[in-house]
């Protein structure tokens, strides 16, 4: 004999709390572990300034990753602790390489070697003697171990490593590589 509507009642909302609270649980977990990826493999950005125009412009998000290996040359990564700020900086030179300047020439010169920005997607002869109130750097400097040289991508306006308020920037103050724009959307795709 069927029991009485009124006694099954009690069953089916301890199955409903029952589902209703493994499924917070799922979610708790999920978040958790998003949080988790987030803070230590994987950040959003937000470019601030134009020191990275034309590969990066004001406003434009990107996904950084952790640096769990050193940046190399060209690479873009992000530096905390050196402004207010998180900046956004071109990978020049790494440990043990000399970074210099022709001014005439308007190049970067790394190891006595004109650096070849095109493959940054910029144009050679891009750097100019910055005409600044801050206090430049004297070059040649050769990049001590556990540090890298930067530069920003827009020369005239880069607050970068030839000032000595940035100067050669610790290895412990980089964030991550950038690796992906997220937004805006005509931007979308793998970082250069």
């Amino acid at each position: 004999m069927d029991a009485p509507e009124n006694a099954r009642q009690p069953n089916r909302i301890k199955i409903t709390a029952s589902i209703f609270l493994d499924w917070v649980e799922e979610l708790v977990i999920a978040l958790t572990i998003i949080a988790v990826i987030f803070t230590f493999c994987f950040r959003i950005i937000t470019v601030s300034g134009t020191s990275m125009v034309p590969n990066y412009e004001d406003g434009d998000r990107i996904l950084v990753v952790n640096a769990f290996t050193p940046p190399r040359q060209g690479e873009v990564v992000v530096i905390v602790n050196v402004l207010e700020e998180p900046i956004i900086k071109r990978v020049i030179a790494t440990e043990g390489q000399t970074v210099d300047f022709d001014y005439e020439a308007k190049a970067v010169l790394v190891d006595g070697k004109a650096l070849d920005e095109t493959v940054f997607g910029l144009e050679n002869g891009i750097t100019e003697y910055p005409y600044t109130s801050f206090e430049l750097v004297d070059f040649p400097q050769t990049v001590p171990k556990g540090c890298i040289f930067v530069l920003g991508d827009n020369r005239p306006v880069s607050e970068d490593s030839r000032y000595q308020i940035i100067g050669m920037v610790d290895m412990r103050d980089v964030l991550g590589k950038a690796v992906f724009h997220v937004f805006p959307l005509h931007r979308f795709g793998p970082a250069q």
